[in-house]
This record gives structure tokens, C-alpha cells and sequence, in this order.
């Protein structure tokens, strides 16, 4: 599955940041200011210059490169039960896989979030939908609870 996801992920980031250049650069660019905070009925409550779209793109290109570099380092991963040379390998997978998960989610949350900014900055009185909010964030502590109760289970696996 991890090698599925890892192109998922590197999609997603890619997606970001195409519409990110195609919003600067692209047929109707992006001047002036656009929404940087919406409140919960989904209306902007705050704007900003055109510039910080790219804050987003800068901390899911940050967030992509810490996450692959703490993959690349399973022996120093600390687990919530005890770790033996038996369940070891078992652990280990199950972190990457839970890694995996994230980095494609949130990347693709990312991509979702700034798309719905451009939309919005591109009609203001549009305004945004309050539920993909509270759904991403259920899915991202979902696959976190999810992989912690496989962690656990593993953990009292015997050999």
C-alpha cells in the first residue's frame, strides 16, 4: 500500500502547487487581497494580500519532506508497548503505513484547502462549505486511532 501512497502523496503536493502557479500566473491571475480566514457559516472574515496562497504550499512541501525523512529512520520510532525482536518488524510496518496515510491525506487536504481559497478569492460572495473541515480532521485522527489500535495489538502478539 505504501507504494501506492507515496505517488499519491507526491501527486497531491504537485496539484498544490500547479493551482498555486496557475492562480499567479494563469489566464485570470490573482491580485490584491483574497479570504485567509473564514468563519464557521463558511463566510471570509479576514483577507489578506494575494502572496500567502503560497504559505500553504511552503509548509505541505515542509510537512512532505519531514514526513519522508522520519520514514527513512523506523529503528528510532518509540512505541507505546514494548518492543521486542519479534514484533519489531510488525511495529515498524505498521508506523510507515500509518506515516503513509498521513502525508497523502494531509497533502491531499492541503491541495482540497487551496483550491477552495482560490474558488472563493475568485468570487467573494461564494463563500465556503463549513463540513469538509470537521470530515478531514475525522479522517486524519481516524487513521492515527486506527494504526495506534494495530500498534497495540501488535505489541501483545506473541511469537
Amino acid at each position: 500500500m505504501r507504494r501506492i501512497l507515496e505517488p499519491v502523496s507526491l501527486a497531491a503536493l504537485v496539484l498544490l502547487l500547479a493551482e498555486t502557479v496557475h492562480a499567479f500566473y494563469g489566464p485570470a491571475p490573482l491580485t490584491g487581497s483574497i479570504p485567509t480566514h473564514y468563519n464557521t457559516a463558511g463566510n471570509a472574515d479576514a483577507w489578506g494580500p494575494a502572496a500567502t496562497l503560497w504559505l500553504l504550499p511552503a509548509m505541505a512541501s515542509a510537512l512532505y519532506l519531514l514526513m519522508t525523512w522520519v520514514a527513512r529512520h523506523p529503528a528510532a520510532f518509540n512505541f507505546p508497548v514494548r518492543v521486542t525482536p519479534f514484533n519489531r518488524p510488525r511495529l515498524q510496518s505498521i508506523a510507515l503505513n500509518m506515516i503513509a496515510w498521513l502525508k497523502a491525506e494531509l497533502l491531499g487536504f492541503f491541495a482540497l484547502i487551496q483550491w477552495t481559497v482560490i474558488r472563493a478569492a475568485r468570487n467573494p460572495r461564494r463563500g465556503i462549505s463549513a463540513l469538509p473541515m470537521p470530515l478531514l480532521l475525522g479522517i486524519v485522527f481516524l487513521t492515527i486511532a486506527l494504526h495506534f489500535a494495530a500498534i497495540m495489538r501488535a505489541g501483545r502478539a506473541r511469537a
